[in-house]
């Protein structure tokens, strides 16, 4: 079964992140997991934009940058000079008074664009943006920090939105508290790829390569 993985970059030491990109990629990751928070949209402070330039300049794979900021389109130019045409870029529709300008900026600067759903977002709010978009990354968990607990009702959101990603035309993304068993739950319902954090990839003891091997083998 074919699905996507991505390295969380927020979860990898940063004193050796060369290193860490380097190994990850050797590993057979398929796109590095780009985290930015502001501290005012999220009550957190992660990765910064120099953190992205330098992920973007190590490595020849995609980037999947996921704005976690208050009103992304005043500073969107900022992030995408530095990102590569099909790099993909999702935006939080409630951090932006007109979301769909934001996310026509990400198309004409040949991004894909995306929106992040909170656990608390519904998906009737978010539906008319879904014919723009053409990835949904859902978060499972509430965002803004590590290692939290999985939020179970999000599992029926996923269902609702399985059930009109083809009219719609978009793919769905993990992210949050991603367990080998909710690979083995929602990969073949149609989740198109998983963010990796601390729960499954980072800080395990083994290389990466044979994480990511033992992950793609999972008995379905």
């Amino acid at each position: 079964m074919q699905f996507e993985l991505m390295a969380s970059m927020m979860c990898a030491d940063y004193g050796h992140l060369e290193r860490e990109v380097k190994d990850l990629e050797e590993g057979g990751i398929d796109s590095f997991h780009i985290d930015i928070m502001d501290g005012r949209y999220v009550p957190n402070y992660a990765m910064s934009l120099n953190d992205m330039r330098y992920i973007a300049s190590a490595t020849d794979k995609p980037l999947d940058v996921h704005l976690m900021i208050e009103h992304p389109n005043n500073r969107i130019g900022l992030f995408l000079q530095s990102l590569r045409k099909g790099d993909t870029v999702y935006i939080h529709p409630e951090a932006e008074y007109h979301p769909s300008t934001t996310l026509q900026a990400i198309i004409n600067a040949g991004m894909i664009p995306g929106i992040a759903i909170n656990p608390g977002t519904s998906v009737e709010t978010v539906v008319e943006m879904l014919r723009i978009v053409k990835r949904v990354l859902v978060m499972s968990v509430n965002p803004g920090n590590a290692a939290q607990m999985f939020l179970p009702y999000v599992g029926k959101k996923i269902i609702k939105l399985l059930s009109i990603k083809e009219d719609m035309d978009f793919e769905i993304y993990w992210d949050g508290a991603c367990s080998a068993e909710k690979i083995l739950e929602y990969a073949p319902k149609g989740v198109k790829g998983f963010v990796l954090g601390t729960t499954l990839l980072f800080g395990k003891g083994q290389s990466y390569g044979e994480t990511l091997k033992n992950i793609r083998q999972l008995k379905f």
